[in-house]
């Protein structure tokens, strides 16, 4: 690890921000596979560590109309304790947005519904080139697998909420990742037991037992709490939220 990547003084703890990520299964093969990739050396915050797709949430994300909204019962898991004032539906709701933003930016896939209308406009151009692509966001299907805050001793703090989507979502070649911004490297399907091989944060390993839980019992996924781990001092917490 590069010591750049924890405090070294008694300086207050960084303030988290806001981060999501999109955990994308294939049912098409003899077992469930995921997409994950490589983050780049040169990232200051787990550089060469395999994750799922993600990165922070951003204020246009808010902005975005999705072509179907989230489930009551997740947005409610999204704004149970939800930091930095009053917990609001479109708040929630950009931190799913925020997912399928930054899938597409570091993978190259578009997820999605199909659009056949002129395409919206964003200030964000992320967000412009998804639209050109003909698609716009549908959340309805996304689950609420995972809540993590980054440790208090990192540089670098997230808030982070996991979800979880089919990847029959995808509109365009689930196996071109050409479109691809370099964030990620070697982005691949795996299985659980390919994945549980690679270098992994801890974190991811932690969110990577929950989805396979949830995959091998499908029907009482929707009944499982979300895990909520966070930290008092240098101390991990796993608290739960309600399904």
């Amino acid at each position: 690890m590069r010591p750049s990547e924890y405090r070294q003084d008694k300086s207050p703890a960084v303030r988290p921000r806001d981060a999501a990520t999109l955990i994308l299964v294939r049912h098409d093969d003899n077992a469930p596979r995921i997409l994950m990739g490589k983050r780049h050396a040169g990232h200051k915050f787990m550089p060469n560590k395999y994750v799922f797709p993600g990165g922070r949430v951003d204020r246009a994300d808010s902005r975005i109309t999705p072509a179907r909204d989230l489930s009551p019962p997740v947005q409610r898991q999204l704004m149970d304790r939800m930091r930095g004032g009053r917990p609001t539906q479109a708040r929630a709701r950009s931190y799913a947005l925020a997912a399928v933003r930054e899938t597409f930016e570091e993978t190259g896939l578009v997820v999605g519904a199909a659009n056949q209308d002129a395409p919206p406009k964003s200030r964000h151009a992320d967000w412009n080139a998804y639209f050109q692509q003909g698609a716009l966001p549908d959340l309805s299907k996304f689950r609420m697998v995972a809540r993590a805050i980054t440790p208090p001793y990192r540089t670098r703090r997230f808030d982070t909420r996991f979800f979880i989507g089919d990847a029959s979502a995808i509109l365009s070649d689930m196996h071109d990742t050409g479109g691809a911004s370099g964030e990620l490297l070697d982005l691949h399907w795996l299985t659980i037991t390919e994945a549980r091989d690679l270098e992994l944060p801890n974190i991811t390993r932690a969110v990577l037992a929950e989805v396979e839980a949830r995959l091998v019992e499908p029907a009482k996924a929707n009944r499982r709490p979300v895990p909520f781990i966070y930290f008092r001092g240098a101390k991990p917490v796993q608290d739960k939220i309600a399904p």
